[in-house]
């Protein structure tokens, strides 16, 4: 016999420490003078190795590529970097440089860890030669699963296919699931708690008679505080005491079961680490964007991460899901308290999984991306708005992180990775500024008269030389920096016996081709729109962008021409300042031009699932995944699936006996409003009850969902006939809005009554 689904377990609270941010180390020294400075904070007791020779190789060849890049740059210029200009275009293209090298000798480390297998640090590695200790039980771990106004088939579907994998590897009974809900649209929130009542009904169904109940758990937050973040460290105050370890997903995450138990086995044989990061695999769209974006993804991924492994060790990135985290030093160390001030780089921390692996690494836990272990999945942005959307809140948040580069005691690599998470968006500017800057050059010197006695009574003319050698040379080295990564993460594939994964080494060569000019049209559509973002996350300025939905929605004509509009007709007046010069058009400047151009039917046909699925018929833009489909992901594409089928709203919880069941079941119990609280209730019912939904606001309409006897009432108002039809013609049930006959909305509600 099934058991109540039981929404929240008891409570195991933590106390979470927050400590406040000590600031620009001028700002701490004038505090300390005046003795209202924070206590010093001494660095964990650790082997921190800020200064390994890998990563002094890689300094190393990074500043030489920028100096060499410069320096060549500077033989081509025309004054040869005597102009203020000049001076300025070499340091846009030296710090550019830098950061282009920096990329490139990441694949290089990555693509000799790949076909060596020297990586010296891989602790799957270790872990297969490390019996398992069978005496002594691992803690138990949560998984938590935050959320907000999320796809709710994408959602719960997902989770069923993660918890049946887990179930079916019989590890079970060390894990509980938890959905953590911030969601604040009332027909989301409602589908929500009906599909988690679903979910928790059919598992539990599935077991024998006399199981324990299953343990998936869902908290809708009524306060929504520092967003992600708050979410999770909400559940740690709560039930943080009762775990050892969290697993982190995403509202599109999927993990295997294996996955999470490796993962548990890692964290117990690896007593000094805090986080491990997996490394997802994208998968899951049909869209030609999606599908280039998993291909590269998949594609040159796996080279980079392993490149990034390579020099950052127990040092490396948190993503902030698909990771496992160590709970005790997570609730003592990571709390995030708001950045003061009151600018727009200040308040609540955005990007909080990078500033939090550097909290982890400060205290002296050990931060590790687990690049080789499989069953890790997540989905990417199915059209390139969305894609841009995401841009969007990671270029403000990597900003703020720059805030916190100088706080005391933080691990070198962590400072190296908020100082890269700035130059992910602040390369866009700098790339735009150096093609105007470049543009101006070209055209005040393409009429230049060639002086060729520039002594009296010179005997020989100096013929000028535009040194076409050197430009040349310096073209063909940022192509290979640029593109070299891409070539070797093929040759790895290939040399490793793994194009058959992506259809062919035929095929796969000819996937990498669309990419390329895929990524090359894109490139100056993602650099005008990333350095809109980065003004207007310096400046403060706001940028009115409405989020596309997660699923493979396709963009209107009208919604690309008012997101890239403008950046057309900037390239239109590129176009037209350099022909009013009478200057030739530069070469150079074509791909820049033909992408910005080409935005708007870009952005539209890279939406179209069509597009896609021809592609993939053709054997285009496979990935392994598509090749070999793992269970759990087919598996959630079925859950989804029917969940997509029954939907529900707000107004199917209050009229459909169902659904109103499955939002009750997910509501915890609370003690009945009295007094004032009680009759204000009354009132409101009455008047939505005499109204119909349209006049229910939103604010309400969450309160309702909560409230269990309030729904109760409603229908039953509902099914005495006293209350306004407008709520069935709402769900689809009655055809006229307004005023009905008695009979015609008993046969609504009861249509099998009908004589």
């Amino acid at each position: 016999m099934n058991q109540r689904p039981v929404p929240q377990p008891p409570y195991a609270r933590a106390s979470m420490h927050f400590e406040a941010w000590a600031g620009h180390p001028l700002v701490r020294t004038g505090r300390r003078l005046i003795g209202r400075g924070a206590p010093r904070r001494m660095r964990a007791p650790h082997d921190t190795r800020p200064l390994m020779l890998r990563r002094v190789v890689l300094l190393a060849f990074v500043v030489l590529g920028a100096v060499v890049g410069t320096h060549a740059m500077t033989q081509i210029l025309p004054q040869h970097g005597a102009t203020w200009a000049e001076r300025g275009l070499l340091v846009l293209f030296g710090v550019l440089f830098g950061w282009i090298s920096a990329g490139f000798w990441t694949g290089v480390m990555g693509a000799w860890v790949m076909l060596t297998g020297r990586s010296g640090h891989s602790l799957m590695r270790q872990l297969a030669q490390t019996p398992p200790d069978a005496a002594k039980p691992a803690p138990r771990t949560a998984i938590v699963m935050p959320i907000c106004n999320e796809d709710v088939p994408t959602v719960f579907g997902g989770l069923r296919a993660t918890y049946e994998s887990l179930a079916r590897t019989g590890a079970m009974g060390g894990f509980d699931f938890f959905i953590l809900s911030d969601t604040n649209q009332p027909d989301i929130k409602a589908a929500e708690q009906a599909a988690w009542t679903d979910l928790v009904s059919a598992l539990q169904a599935s077991l024998p008679d006399g199981s324990p109940p299953v343990r998936v758990y869902y908290r809708w937050r009524q306060r929504r505080t520092k967003r992600k973040a708050g979410n999770v460290s909400d559940f740690a105050r709560r039930w943080g005491g009762a775990y050892g370890y969290m697993v982190v997903l995403d509202a599109d995450s999927l993990m295997t079961g294996e996955c999470l138990t490796t993962l548990v086995r890692l964290m117990e044989a690896n007593p000094e680490a805090g986080i491990l990061q997996t490394a997802p695999s994208a998968c899951g769209h049909e869209t030609f964007h999606a599908r280039v974006l998993q291909f590269g993804s998949r594609a040159y991924g796996p080279l980079f991460t392993a490149g990034m492994h390579f020099w950052q060790l127990g040092e490396s990135h948190y993503w902030g899901h698909n990771a496992i985290l160590r709970m005790r030093p997570f609730i003592e160390h990571c709390g995030l308290p708001a950045l003061p001030g009151t600018g727009s780089l200040s308040g609540e921390v955005l990007s909080h999984d990078f500033v939090e692996a550097a909290l982890m690494r400060r205290a002296g836990w050990k931060v590790w991306v687990i690049d080789d272990l499989p069953g890790s999945y997540e989905q990417v942005p199915p059209n390139l708005l969305a894609e841009l959307q995401r841009d969007r809140r990671w270029c403000h948040g990597n900003l703020q992180n720059a805030r916190l580069m100088f706080e005391p005691s933080l691990h070198t690599v962590h400072r190296s990775v908020f100082l890269t998470g700035v130059l992910a968006y602040a390369s866009a500017p700098l790339w735009l500024g150096f093609l105007l800057l470049s543009t101006l050059l070209f055209t005040r010197h393409a009429h230049d008269i060639p002086i060729y006695f520039i002594e009296p009574y010179q005997m020989f003319p100096i013929w000028p030389s535009a040194n076409l050698k050197l430009i040349l040379t310096l073209f063909g080295l940022t192509g290979v920096l640029l593109l070299a990564p891409k070539a070797m993460s093929l040759l790895v594939i290939l040399l490793r016996g793994r194009a058959w994964c992506f259809g062919g080494a035929g095929r796969l060569i000819g996937s990498a081709f669309i990419e390329f000019l895929h990524s090359l049209l894109l490139a100056p559509v993602r650099m005008l729109f990333h350095t809109q973002f980065f003004i207007t996350a310096l400046t403060g300025l706001k940028l009115e962008w409405k989020s596309p939905p997660r699923g493979d929605a396709a963009t209107t004509w009208g919604e690309a021409t008012r997101r890239h509009g403008l950046h057309t007709l900037f390239a239109l007046a590129w176009i037209g300042a350099i022909h009013a010069t009478g200057a030739p058009f530069p070469i150079w400047l074509s791909p820049i031009i033909l992408g910005l151009l080409a935005g708007i039917p870009l952005s539209v046909w890279g939406s179209r699932v069509r597009a896609g699925r021809r592609l993939e018929r053709a054997g285009l833009l496979l990935i392994p995944e598509e090749i070999e489909p793992p269970l759990v992901l087919t598996e959630a594409r079925r859950h989804a699936a029917l969940i997509a089928e029954r939907g529900a709203g707000f107004v199917d919880a209050v009229v459909d006996p169902h659904v109103q069941h499955g939002v009750i079941a997910a509501n915890p119990v609370r003690p009945q409003p009295t007094g004032s609280k009680a009759a204000a209730r009354a009132e409101r019912l009455g008047r939505a009850l005499a109204r119909g939904p349209a006049a229910v606001e939103p604010e309400w309409r969450l309160r309702l969902l909560g409230d269990t006897d309030a729904l109760v009432q409603m229908r039953n108002r509902i099914e005495q006939r006293d209350a306004n039809p407008a709520w069935l013609q709402a769900k689809g049930r009655v055809p006229a809005p307004d005023s009905v006959p008695h009979e015609l909305f008993d046969e609504a509600l009861h249509p099998s009554a009908r004589s």
